[in-house]
């Protein structure tokens, strides 16, 4: 089985002399010399004292817990194991979530991940908080973290070892002590990882952590961190109160929307107390946009997800206190119906989810994955809502309300989320109505040349939108200019003002996104004033030379990729750019090629003036006997090649497409569905035919 990270020093135990496996942890490494195959036994008469009669097991009793998703704070994705991980941070973050009004909106728990611990136990087989980081102990942290009203968090493993490389004690054999202790140290919520586990059964494992922390009397919430290796969603409901359902996040845009697809379809499995997990949040730690960020709140809230804030909030910018503390966003993830919201359509990477409210209302992501703006559109009742004249549309967002005749639809930004909530009631009728702004052409702009763009307001409202106007501001030096009518006296529902503009780049533009904003104004017939804006993007191309040339050597529009940046002329590597090796296919080596990590789309513009594209691909052998994936060439929209799967024990395959009269060309790389563990892949003497 295929680990759920990419990092090589990553592996999965299932022995004493196996490695260990990181769930948003440490890196790896081998089991203590001399450890025994079997699970460490709690050996001191205090150890053996502390472990009572297995309490019986059996479905689990409504115990109060999570009955929301979890709100708080985990250290992991924004310091690992590094000395900044101490005392004095956990209590700056208490402080802020008081002082930010973070605790105001939800948010709970403070905790602690990985390397709180000394590497030995004492005399007495009880763990040691490291004295230079938690120099008064756990204790007195929770006792701090109390006193603000919040609640503490800690964390272990189901394994003789944590996933850390420094091999801190993990819980295996040592359950009731571990969790007398924590209890007594007023712990509130345990993560339970997965690493060095001896490859006893997981639901042996995870069962017996269970037993011990009711064991304690004391009311902790317990987090499965099983990284969805055994489908915890159909077991760990009896067991925990949230389940880990994929591998690690990784700050970037291809680990968040990997995992969020993986999460998705596990919709049944959620409710009150019993929450699938797709990781903690990442938004604040830097390696995305305000607008992915924006995007990852939106679908873990849209999908009942714990929400664990990753980053250090004493180093973020105001921007992610914006969004993580939105209360209308995070009104949906704790909606207390407790459901997880369902896809209701995902054509092309333009994705409607909606989830059901206990008010009767729709939470509803409109959610574009794709690298351009797009147009997503759904109506009230294929949402749920029941028929009616007319309903109330709230953006979540923009913290504006609007009417609709029931048609709900955006042009929603590249890797944006339009998260709305619409509700089926007799309020509408004091709101504007809602109207949809949208674009069709300017996109690939090449410099000094006339592009058209044409653009659309569409009134969606049960009332007419009355004295409306649109306008297209663009960059300084960019020509724009409108070549219709661009006001109308009134719209009414369903009725459009469709204007045309040309634009041009002025000779020498540099290549790249140039940002553009389409604006409406209108009126409701009450003459209350309101405005649509939708950010744009001209790309600036550069046509592809003539004759064949190596992809690797050509600009490409745009790079996405599961783990760190796309490679040129290595393979992927690891995190960073620049850390790949040479490419290297069942033991052949390619001086020239692209390394990429499912999943991954790599995009090229060939300006309809281009003929083939070919390459030699494969499962880089960096990752040793892992990773399938699949190659697939998209020529303006349309699958035109692809390889099936491939694996590592496969030599390099050919494959080829007809691209003739494409504008836009991508390489595309999937994790042939079964998760992107080691999916390291090589497009391997790829090239371009113009």
């Amino acid at each position: 089985m295929r680990h759920l990270s990419t990092r090589s020093t990553r592996r999965r135990v299932v022995g004493a002399v196996a490695t260990a496996v990181l769930c948003s942890t440490g890196l790896a490494v081998p089991a203590a010399a001399g450890e025994s195959a079997g699970p460490a036994r709690d050996s001191t008469p205090a150890a053996r004292a502390a472990a009572p009669e297995a309490v019986t097991a059996g479905p689990k009793t409504d115990d109060g817990l999570a009955l929301t998703p979890p709100m708080g704070f985990n250290n992991w994705n924004s310091t690992h194991c590094r000395a900044e991980f101490n005392e004095a941070m956990v209590k700056g973050i208490a402080d802020l979530f008081i002082e930010k009004g973070l605790k105001a909106s939800g948010y709970q728990y403070v905790n602690l991940d990985d390397c709180w611990a000394l590497q030995e136990r004492d005399a007495n087989g009880k763990l040691v908080p490291d004295p230079e980081r938690f120099p008064n102990g756990i204790k007195a942290v929770a006792d701090y973290v109390h006193a603000k009203g919040l609640k503490l968090g800690i964390y272990t493993s189901a394994g003789t070892k944590t996933c850390n490389s420094a091999g801190f004690p993990g819980a295996l054999g040592h359950e009731y002590s571990d969790a007398q202790q924590f209890a007594d140290w007023g712990v509130d919520y345990l993560k339970y990882d997965n690493c060095n586990n001896q490859g006893v059964d997981a639901k042996q494992r995870y069962n017996t952590m269970r037993d011990a922390l009711r064991a304690t009397g004391r009311s902790i919430v317990y987090s499965i961190c099983e990284w969805g290796e055994n489908k915890p969603w159909e077991w760990a409901g009896d067991m925990g109160h949230l389940w880990r359902t994929t591998g690690d996040i990784s700050d970037n845009w291809g680990s968040m929307l990997s995992i969020l697809k993986q999460n998705l379809p596990l919709a049944p499995h959620a409710g009150p107390g019993r929450w699938n997990d797709p990781d903690m949040l990442e938004v604040g730690n830097g390696g995305m946009t305000d607008t992915e960020y924006r995007t990852h709140f939106s679908m873990w809230s849209i999908m009942a997800a714990p929400l664990l804030i990753g980053s250090d909030l004493r180093k973020v910018p105001e921007s992610t206190f914006d969004i993580l503390d939105n209360r209308e966003v995070i009104a949906v993830d704790q909606d207390p119906l407790g459901k997880q919201g369902t896809v209701l359509t995902s054509e092309n990477g333009r994705w409607v989810v909606v989830k059901e409210m206990r008010d009767g209302s729709r939470a509803i992501a409109l959610f574009n994955e794709t690298n351009t703006a797009q147009r997503i559109s759904t109506t009230a009742t294929a949402a749920g809502l029941p028929g009616a004249s007319a309903y109330t549309l709230r953006d979540l967002w923009k913290h504006r309300s609007y009417n609709t005749a029931g048609a709900i639809s955006a042009t929603v930004p590249a890797h944006g989320t339009v998260l709305l909530r619409v509700t089926a009631d007799r309020k509408w009728s004091a709101y504007p109505p809602a109207v949809e702004l949208r674009a069709d052409g300017g996109t690939l702009v090449e410099a000094g040349k006339r592009t058209v763009l044409t653009s659309k307001v569409t009134d969606l409202g049960r009332t007419p939108a009355q004295q409306v106007s649109v306008r297209l501001t663009g960059p300084a030096g960019w020509k724009v200019q409108a070549t219709s009518r661009t006001t109308a006296p009134s719209l009414p529902t369903g009725k459009s003002l469709t204007t045309s503009w040309a634009i041009t780049a002025p000779a020498g533009t540099p290549t790249g996104d140039h940002e553009f904003t389409l604006t409406t104004t209108y009126h409701s017939p009450r003459g209350d004033r309101a405005e649509s804006v939708v950010p744009l993007a001209s790309r600036v191309v550069v046509r592809p030379p003539a004759g064949t040339s190596q992809l690797s050597d050509l600009p490409w529009l745009s790079a996405v990729n599961g783990y760190g940046p796309v490679e040129r002329d290595t393979s992927n590597g690891e995190d960073q750019a620049g850390d790949g090796n040479p490419i290297t296919i069942g033991g052949q080596v390619f001086a020239k090629g692209i390394g990429a990590h499912a999943p991954s789309d790599i995009e090229y513009y060939t300006a309809g003036a281009c003929d083939s594209v070919t390459a030699q691909v494969g499962v880089d052998d960096e990752k040793g006997d892992n990773g399938t994936v699949v190659f697939e060439i998209w020529a303006d929209g349309k699958k035109v090649a692809s390889t099936g799967t491939l694996t590592n024990a496969m030599p390099a395959q050919p494959i080829s497409a007809d691209v003739t009269g494409a504008q836009v060309v991508h390489l595309i790389v999937t994790d042939a569905g079964d998760g992107v563990s080691y999916d390291h892949a090589d497009w391997a003497d790829a090239k371009l035919t113009c």
